[in-house]
């Protein structure tokens, strides 16, 4: 089957980093899927693990952790979907990727493909939704309010791809005030235009500005991005008692700096669920099922901006290059092996 896979850990611009390659075409077993994948999107987490992971001599690791497509066939004790069913999911990070003509899944973290959205559209839906709707549900908890404090959250990064999921989700399904960070007048733009009350500008003072707001200290914090840099601000705005959700990788977060306020600071992975094989690793299916259905009932929307063309090395090196840029507004998505 046609795949893109390296062998090295290389700079992108570099022919090998990416190359189309032959694999053979897996069989299922237990409860996976064999997918037939009709478009994939590319995330953050694809290039950090081209550029830091190696595989073993000799062996191709293939990426891509957003996918789209049709059930080819069903795994033994699969029991969620049937052979011709239109899916999406993100994956597993320990198990090869989706930038191939098939692909295994386990189903338990498979959702329902929306219906009323093209292939790439839904590609590029199931990672940012999952992590979304993991940390202001699972993790802060939104609809449980915080003690004593404004009904509002604080999402950093709500022009991005995560922030711009958790600001819709935030918006539809809860009553909180957001608001939002964004630094660019095109990211401003977007998480106004994705339900955000209120988009401050995470390249000055937050605190400075969300007091300006009169709407309270914020009793939950989502930060997305930069929470390196944001600390010290996050920590002097968010209400005492308050709940923040940290979905990036800090180099440092000294934990004794929550104490005074009483902070609950919450991890969010949204790979957690199928590393582990958690008990509630289902919870991925009927979450993205959920998903779906406030697709195809108009209440929240993909945000992939760009499809880059089929599924191949040269296009999927165009998208790792825009990523790593830093500078985009949405999802990219390729679609089709031509």
């Amino acid at each position: 089957m046609r795949s893109v896979g390296y062998r090295n850990s290389l700079p992108i611009d570099d022919p090998s980093a990416l190359m189309d390659i032959e694999l053979p075409k897996p069989t299922p077993t237990g409860r996976d899927l064999l997918v037939e994948v009709r478009a994939v999107s590319v995330n953050p987490v694809d290039t950090r693990m081209r550029a830091g992971f190696t595989p073993e001599a000799g062996q191709w690791n293939v990426l891509g952790w957003d996918a789209a497509g049709v059930v080819e066939e069903a795994g033994p004790l699969a029991s969620l979907f049937k052979p011709g069913d239109e899916v999406f999911y993100a994956g597993a990070l320990r198990r090869p990727g989706a930038n191939a003509e098939f692909h295994l899944v386990d189903e338990r973290i498979v959702g329902r493909k929306p219906r009323s959205l093209s292939w790439a559209e839904a590609s590029a839906l199931a990672l940012t939704a999952l992590t979304a709707w993991e940390a202001l549900f699972d993790r802060l908890d939104v609809k449980k309010p915080a003690p004593s404090v404004s009904p509002s959250i604080l999402i950093t990064g709500g022009g991005g791809n995560v922030g711009s999921m958790a600001v819709q989700l935030a918006r539809k399904l809860t009553d909180l005030t957001i608001i939002a960070t964004a630094s660019r007048p095109e990211t401003q733009a977007r998480a106004r235009e994705m339900g955000a009350h209120h988009v401050i500008d995470h390249s000055k003072s937050l605190a400075a500005q969300v007091n300006a707001l009169g709407v309270g200290a914020p009793g939950m914090v989502f930060s997305v991005s930069n929470t390196d840099q944001h600390l010290s601000e996050i920590l002097e705005l968010v209400a005492p008692q308050g709940r923040i959700a940290v979905a990036d990788d800090p180099a440092t977060l000294d934990i004794k700096f929550f104490k005074h306020k009483s902070i609950s600071v919450h991890w969010v992975a949204m790979f957690t669920r199928s590393t582990f094989e958690t008990a509630d690793i289902q919870a991925q299916h009927a979450l993205l099922n959920e998903v779906a259905r406030l697709v195809d009932d108009g209440v929240i929307r993909t945000t992939l901006t760009e499809t880059l063309g089929s599924i191949n090395a040269a296009n999927l090196r165009r998208a790792h290059q825009l990523v790593e840029s830093g500078r985009l507004r949405g999802k990219i998505a390729l679609e089709g092996f031509r």
